[in-house]
């Protein structure tokens, strides 16, 4: 997993509430476990106006010209803004997946299902809460002003906008770290290689059964 590093991106407003997981990443696309190559099916039934199979070559699709991640401007949109609820639905890990392989670093909103924003910060996905009067005047801005785009400083924990101002955001500690450092459930448990592999010795001793490589190697 990539360090969590301050950017600045480009801001697509999605005005929608509870968006769901099967709306981000419908079912036909989740038989891959490869973590890559989600990114042309999200928001597959939104985005494109006939229907969509895994492998199958998005280029013959016809855009839906309405959906807000087809419209030009919002092209290269690394920040999401949407609203309340976002990420509801099944606990699908492929959903935070498609959404990274599309290129999209950062999600604001009111708030988050809870399993969805766990596998998010699992995976590298900043998710930041404010509140709905702060979120109005961003959507109003990112619509006024074509090529919007905001500066997400994690370890300040604030946004800046083009104006300058600044918006504070909280976010857990722990949650914080992992995003710094890029440290998944693996990277994380390998920070304890050495008194994991300490323990598994003096296990051996007691129930040399349960690890046989240990015990072979005396």
């Amino acid at each position: 997993m990539k360090k969590f590093k301050t950017f600045t991106g480009i801001v697509a407003p999605m005005d929608r509430s509870n968006v769901d997981t099967d709306a981000i990443i419908p079912k036909q696309y989740l038989k891959s476990i490869k973590r890559t190559g989600f990114g042309p099916y999200l928001f597959d039934d939104w985005r494109y106006l006939d229907p969509g199979e895994p492998d199958r070559d998005n280029t013959g699709r016809r855009i839906n010209p309405e959906f807000i991640l087809n419209q030009p401007r919002y092209a290269n949109a690394e920040i999401l803004l949407t609203r309340r609820n976002f990420g509801c639905g099944s606990s699908r890990e492929h959903a935070v997946w498609a959404l990274e392989d599309y290129g999209i670093r950062a999600i604001i909103g009111s708030s988050f299902a809870d399993i969805f924003y766990s596998n998010a910060f699992k995976n590298g996905l900043l998710l930041v809460q404010l509140d709905e009067g702060t979120l109005d005047r961003l959507f109003n801005d990112t619509l006024v002003n074509e090529g919007y785009t905001l500066t997400v400083d994690l370890q300040a924990q604030q946004i800046t906008t083009p104006e300058g101002e600044q918006i504070p955001f909280t976010v857990d500690a722990t949650l914080k770290e992992r995003l710094l450092e890029g440290l998944d459930d693996i990277a994380l448990t390998l920070q304890y290689a050495d008194e994991i592999r300490d323990y598994e010795k003096r296990q051996s001793r007691v129930t040399p059964w349960v690890f046989p490589d240990l015990v072979k190697e005396k």
